[in-house]
C-alpha cells in the first residue's frame, strides 16, 4: 500500500490492537485462477515466541481450491474510516487550495499460508475465537454448549488456516499532513453531531494524533 512517513504506525502493540477489534479480514491470494479474495474472521495469536494469523474457510468455498500450502497471502484489516470535508479546514478561507480526502486506519498483513485439516487444531481454534468474542457478553456462549456430534459435523466442514508473517504494515491516515489548525477543524467537524459526517470515534482519533505532534 501507498504509505506516505507520515501516516505510517509501527507500533506493535497498536497494530494488534486493531486486529483484535476488527478481526474480519479480507484475505488476499492469487494464483492460476487469478486474484481471490475472501473475508475472514482472524485471531492473532502467539506461537513459541513467534506471531501469527489464525482463522478457518468453509469447505464449500471456491476459494479453498486456490490455497497451496506455502503459498504467499495478504490479509487486510479496516479500522475507522470517514470522509473528510475540505471546508473543515480554517486554510480553505485562506487560499482555497483544498480538496476533499478520506481518513482511514489500515494494517496489512503478507505471509505465507499452512493448511491445518487436523480435527484438534480445528477445534481449539474454533473455541479461541468464540472466547475473543463471546468472553465480553454478560452470558457468553461457548462451543461446549452445542451437543458434541453437532459440533464435530459443523467441523468436518471447515479448513483451518495458519498464515505465518513476514510482514506487517500500519496506515493511520488521521490528516496528520495537514497544517495543525486544519487538523483541529477535522477533529471539530467529525465530532459535530450536527454534521452529516459526524463520526465521534475518527474524531478522537484525528486528536489523538493532533495531541502527539502538538507534543513533538
Amino acid at each position: 500500500m501507498y504509505l506516505p512517513e507520515v501516516f505510517e504506525e509501527t507500533r506493535p502493540e497498536v497494530l494488534w490492537d486493531l486486529v483484535a477489534r476488527q478481526p474480519l479480514g479480507l484475505l488476499i491470494t492469487a494464483g492460476p485462477e487469478g486474484p481471490m479474495a475472501s473475508p475472514l474472521p482472524f485471531l492473532g495469536r502467539t506461537q513459541e515466541d513467534r506471531t501469527v494469523l489464525t482463522a478457518h474457510m468453509a469447505r464449500a468455498n471456491p476459494h479453498l481450491t486456490a490455497l497451496a500450502e506455502g503459498m504467499a497471502c495478504l490479509v487486510i484489516f479496516q479500522g475507522e474510516e470517514t470522509y473528510v470535508s475540505p471546508g473543515w479546514y480554517p486554510s480553505k478561507a485562506e487560499t482555497g487550495r483544498v480538496v476533499p480526502t478520506w481518513n482511514y486506519q489500515m494494517v496489512q498483513v503478507r505471509g505465507q499460508l499452512h493448511l491445518k485439516p487436523e480435527a484438534d487444531w480445528l477445534a481449539a481454534q474454533v473455541d479461541a475465537l468464540t472466547h475473543a468474542q463471546e468472553d465480553r457478553r454478560p452470558r457468553p456462549w461457548a462451543v461446549s454448549d452445542a451437543p458434541p456430534t453437532f459440533i464435530e459435523g459443523q467441523l468436518r466442514g471447515i479448513l483451518g488456516l495458519e498464515i505465518e508473517i513476514t510482514e506487517i504494515r500500519g496506515k493511520w491516515k488521521m490528516s496528520q499532513n495537514r497544517p495543525l489548525p486544519d487538523m483541529a477543524g477535522v477533529a471539530h467537524g467529525l465530532a459535530d453531531p450536527a454534521d452529516p459526517h459526524h463520526d465521534p470515534a475518527a474524531a478522537a482519533l484525528v486528536a489523538e494524533r493532533l495531541a502527539a505532534r502538538g507534543e513533538a
